[in-house]
């Protein structure tokens, strides 16, 4: 049974827009999942989630949070009844309250006793208890962010919502929070939303990804899933680097004649589409002395765990054909106008639409 349930969400901002910034979302969380919509900027996203925190009306459709309807297009449940904290992109913390009191903000209504009992609570969860007397600015960005969350878990929410949470942070310190924030948030047992426009975040923290573009959802899937049956070309190249090819599905259904020669897929395909279009990862292709497929490399990027290639294969020279993205060991030697081989391994490879 569903926890969060939307229904045919929609968002208009101009009443004479054709085009609605959300777009008819269905959607169902269950109790302690971790959700994220990712997309990029103009998507959607933030305003789905400003619509389940109560600071945007929708103009269609409705919000049940836990079996209660909390907003529809004639109503609305203020946001500071809606059992929601939200942890905003810049943490929002008051630097002029010491650590304790930010925690103890949203816990106004509480006895004195067991608003302290409960920020200690949530500090400890977070592993910030011995910093409960020092002020916002005393802390590192990953420390105010678990401040953040500390404050947002303290009234033991329904859900708990994040706006772009690691974009103000450094990649160590990103990879790092990652992490403990989805430590945190299983912990706690909490539902959570999460948007961000960046695909490592999602699928580090994720149970589900929520694909969204203009408005609509793309697809819906756990990330491996996600990143190795990609729906449609624009989730195959938004989740991660792709070779987009196009095709005829062979009559065994299992391959498809594509320029660079016949690629085999994971699995039968379920209809027989005559024209098809195959990604296939870069991870996918597989450098080896008799491989396959031939090509010459034309650009070597160093991209520290791996190299980057780009092969223009023999079957395909024309100028008109993009060159294959290969992922190549770092240990290798391999120079701009060399000749490799590789193989394609099935599992990376995906019909899309």
């Amino acid at each position: 049974m569903s926890f969060i349930h939307l229904q045919q969400l929609t968002k208009f901002f101009n009443k004479t827009s054709l085009k609605p910034a959300v777009d008819q979302i269905d959607l169902e969380i269950k109790k302690g999942e971790i959700i994220t919509f990712l997309g990029p900027s103009g998507c959607g996203k933030t305003t789905t989630l400003r619509m389940i925190a109560g600071f945007e009306q929708p103009s269609v459709g409705s919000i049940s949070i836990d079996g209660k309807t909390v907003s529809d297009s004639n109503f609305s449940l203020p946001p500071e009844k809606r059992g929601i904290g939200m942890v905003f992109q810049e943490y929002a913390l008051f630097p002029h309250l010491n650590i304790e009191k930010n925690v103890m903000f949203g816990l106004n209504k509480w006895r004195p006793r067991e608003r302290k009992k409960r920020a200690a609570e949530v500090l400890e969860l977070v592993g910030l208890e011995s910093y409960a007397d020092r002020f916002p600015n005393e802390l590192s960005g990953g420390q105010q962010q678990r401040v953040a969350l500390a404050r947002a878990l303290a009234p033991r929410p329904h859900v708990v919502l994040m706006d772009e949470p690691f974009s103000n942070l450094d990649a160590g310190l990103r990879e790092k929070m990652r992490i403990e924030v989805t430590s945190i948030l299983r912990k706690a047992n909490t539902t959570a939303i999460i948007v961000t426009h960046d695909q490592k975040d999602a699928f580090a923290v994720s149970d589900r990804v929520v694909v969204m573009k203009e408005g609509v959802i793309q697809q819906i899937a756990a990330p491996k899933e996600m990143y190795r049956c990609p729906k449609n070309c624009f989730v195959a190249q938004f989740v991660g680097k792709t070779n987009l090819l196009s095709g005829k599905l062979c009559p065994d259904m299992k391959h498809v004649n594509t320029h660079i020669g016949k690629v085999c897929l994971p699995q039968q395909s379920e209809t027989m589409i005559e024209n098809v279009k195959v990604s296939i990862r870069p991870e996918g292709c597989r450098l080896a002395e008799q491989g396959r497929y031939n090509g010459e490399v034309v650009q070597v990027t160093y991209g520290g765990e791996y190299q980057e290639l780009q092969v223009r294969l023999e079957e395909g020279n024309s100028d008109s054909v993009e060159p294959m993205v290969i992922y190549a060991p770092i240990e290798q030697d391999i120079e701009i106008g060399s000749s490799v081989s590789f193989d394609i391994t099935p599992e990376l490879v995906a019909l899309v639409e």
